[in-house]
């Protein structure tokens, strides 16, 4: 692990998203995304991504237009349960924002380079800001299915080459576990939940490569290793987020809790089911997010291409 002092600030790890993220931009553009909302000359302040059973989120956007993700010809279409495929631009609280309802996974059989493209597009589009959210497993018992995890770090069980999802080489991705996740946007979203009245804790995602829920024996593994959820998916995202400079905080919706010696099954179904209980949480958030971190908008010039 690297030491703190040796941590790059984000404006010198900054980089910008490859030519095939800004042309997906310029289509998302191009279908009328932009060109529909009452401030065309507006940037996607803040990016969002949507896991399996919180495409509802998206409802609550204003002036809202969408199109398919495939369309962009950047995304691939998923084949995961609970994922819409769609991105939808609109405004909250008068800021703009970008969200895909829906994401990929390596399970699905794509590319590791796929896996990032979502974020390179959300930050091709504007966003500086970034909302991830995903359904998971929790690992401790006093958990309960609905309530929502704040990622504090993460667990990469994976360890795949992320730096090939934005082509940087082997060298050019070094991210510090101490700062992949934004201490401020975590804080917020805390207290926007509980302002809310709504459960939401602090804790430690494990990345497992799927598709298979886990077993009694891995479920105990990942708890003594210091995990509070399990899922598949988003720790790419947050590696190629922060090579991007983008603030980034994550939302796990615990969906089912692990119990190795009174196990439970669990389908794809259920944890979509599950998963929408903890909608209201995300969007609450969201909302708190858009009010507190959203940038002006901007009174000339066009979105980033």
């Amino acid at each position: 692990m690297e030491a703190e002092d040796d941590v790059e600030p984000a404006e010198s790890r900054a980089t910008t998203p490859r030519p095939g993220a800004r042309a997906a931009a310029r289509a998302v553009r191009m279908a009328g995304a932009w060109a529909k909302l009452p401030d065309r000359e507006c940037r996607a302040a803040i990016g969002v991504v949507l896991g399996t059973g919180l495409g509802a989120v998206a409802d609550t956007v204003a002036d809202q237009v969408a199109i398919a993700a495939a369309d962009t010809g950047w995304l691939c279409r998923s084949t995961a349960t609970g994922h819409a495929g769609r991105i939808v631009c609109g405004t909250l609280a008068g800021i703009p924002v970008a969200i895909l309802q829906g994401r990929v996974h390596g399970y699905e059989g794509f590319a590791p380079e796929a896996l990032g493209r979502g974020v390179e597009l959300l930050a091709a589009l504007g966003a500086t800001t970034l909302l991830l959210t995903n359904a998971s497993g929790g690992l401790r018992p006093d958990m309960r299915a609905g309530e929502v995890v704040i990622v504090s770090d993460h667990l990469d069980l994976v360890r795949r080459p992320w730096a090939e999802a934005i082509g940087g080489g082997a060298s050019a991705v070094r991210p510090c576990a101490t700062r992949l996740y934004d201490e401020a946007l975590a804080a917020d979203a805390i207290a926007s939940a509980r302002e809310a009245g709504l459960p939401a804790r602090r804790g430690v995602y494990a990345f497992l490569s799927g598709p298979s829920y886990e077993t009694r024996s891995e479920y105990r593994m990942l708890r003594a290793a210091g995990a509070d959820v399990v899922g598949m998916s988003t720790v790419p995202e947050v590696v190629v987020a922060h090579r991007l400079g983008l603030r980034v905080v994550v939302c796990s919706v615990v969906t089912n809790v692990a119990r190795p010696d009174a196990p439970d099954r669990t389908d794809a179904e259920d944890v979509c089911h599950m998963a929408a209980s903890g909608a209201a949480t995300v969007t609450a958030i969201l909302h708190a997010l858009a009010t507190t971190h959203g940038l002006p908008r901007r009174t000339g010039g066009t979105p980033p291409a």
